[in-house]
């Protein structure tokens, strides 16, 4: 059963410390290469406004997205922001609304998927202010690693056919007492629960989600095996996550 109150409770603490992050809405953000942290701040605004767009009963706008550039970005995240999680206080998980990932039409996708969201981009934030980074519960990071690997690496290899690799060795992504087998081959990359790996990359929940995103380079990781793994599994993980 997921835990919706906890996906709840992470987006709520995640986004008051993006909002809060820093001083200089000009800092550049390290991790989006060319935005600053008004732009990451006014992203995150768009992506929760189109998720409001897309859960109205009336259908998403024709038009996406609306011309925001009159309003500053502090009261856009705010409105942004009240308007998500309104819907979600409104919606059930179970409710259904369109999203792209076609095994689930429901709003408990957005929930999770704007938790997930909201947890990477805080930590973006930091970055550009220079603070510390906030380690991801060790829940959500491996409920975040779960997802990015089965439906935006696995399921997005297959729905799109991109990044397919020639049939390569596996690699086993270990982490918080679990593991992910991850096998590219030419139909797709295949997520498997056990098996034998040529490569081992483990690390700590957060770190390894902040890896999988992206957000925290190969020092996080503990390698065993052949090395080359490490490199095969980035530039899926870059292809995947961009």
């Amino acid at each position: 059963m997921p835990d919706w109150t906890g996906y709840r409770a992470a987006l709520a603490a995640d986004f008051a410390l993006l909002r809060d992050a820093g001083e200089d809405p000009t800092a550049t953000v390290p991790t989006c290469p060319g935005w600053t942290l008004d732009d990451l701040r006014r992203h995150v605004a768009h992506v929760y406004l189109h998720k409001v767009a897309g859960m109205d009963p009336a259908g998403p706008p024709e038009t996406w997205p609306p011309d925001l550039s009159g309003e500053a970005t502090g009261p856009l995240l705010d409105r942004s922001y009240a308007a998500l999680t309104a819907d979600f206080e409104r919606l059930t998980p179970e409710t259904a609304t369109p999203t792209w990932y076609e095994p689930d039409q429901t709003v408990g996708f957005w929930i999770r998927r704007m938790a997930l969201e909201t947890a990477v981009h805080r930590a973006d934030a930091e970055l550009a202010a220079g603070t510390p980074v906030t380690p991801v519960g060790d829940a959500l990071a491996l409920d975040g690693a779960d997802e990015v690997l089965r439906i935006m690496l696995a399921w997005g290899s297959v729905k799109y056919e991109e990044f397919r690799e020639a049939d390569l060795p596996t690699i086993e992504v270990r982490s918080g007492g679990r593991s992910w087998f991850v096998r590219p081959t030419t139909r797709g990359v295949v997520i498997d629960e056990d098996g034998e790996a040529a490569t081992t990359v483990e690390a700590a929940p957060a770190d390894m989600l902040m890896w999988l995103w992206r957000r925290a380079g190969d020092e996080v990781l503990t390698v065993t095996g052949d090395p080359a793994g490490v490199a095969v599994l980035r530039g899926l993980m870059k292809d995947a996550t961009e």
